[in-house]
């Protein structure tokens, strides 16, 4: 059978097509991947994450200030943790009568011998120490350590919160 004219020429256009090969345009796809890679890079830098244990309930705070990376100090009703390692008992701090308490001091102390300068760089002489309390611990537990950071020349003392939103107004 005589094959007509249009199918004639739609076999051609079939076989010029599959002659070709196929390529992909690189050019959106670099443009792509520069893009994510830029948006990494900066969402990267700006973020500071704490260690947030479930046992400790944070208070809230409008503070808008970011904090430094300090040595952590985690209380919750049990234990008081320093860079994660268990310092001291709370009851025991809460029965002693001392002003301080001598565990965390010498572990701040051993901290921060341990930190070494380098050579050409000014050291720092305001050492700083990020306390994360459970909000339910006692005004006088609280106080004990930051005596005790103060004592051990960590004098920029601050307390991690968790940020509430500013659009709530309470009545």
């Amino acid at each position: 059978m005589k094959e007509s004219r249009r199918a004639r020429r739609m076999e051609m256009h079939h076989k010029r097509r599959m002659d070709r090969a196929a390529s992909l345009n690189m050019v959106s796809l670099m443009d792509i991947f520069t893009i994510l890679v830029f948006f990494l890079l900066v969402s990267a830098v700006n973020t500071e994450v704490l260690p947030s244990p479930k046992a400790i309930k944070l208070p809230e705070s409008t503070a808008e200030k970011l904090p430094k990376e300090n040595v952590i100090i985690m209380v919750d009703d049990k234990f008081v943790l320093m860079q994660g390692k268990r310092v001291a008992d709370v009851s025991k701090v809460l029965r002693s009568q001392q002003a301080i308490i001598p565990q965390l001091m010498t572990e701040l102390v051993s901290y921060a011998s341990k930190k070494k300068t380098k050579k050409g760089v000014v050291p720092v002489t305001k050492r700083g120490v990020t306390i994360m309390g459970d909000k339910s611990i006692p005004y006088k537990l609280l106080k004990k350590i930051m005596l005790t950071c103060a004592s051990a020349d960590y004098t920029n003392i601050s307390l991690a919160v968790v940020k509430k939103n500013a659009g709530k107004k309470r009545s």
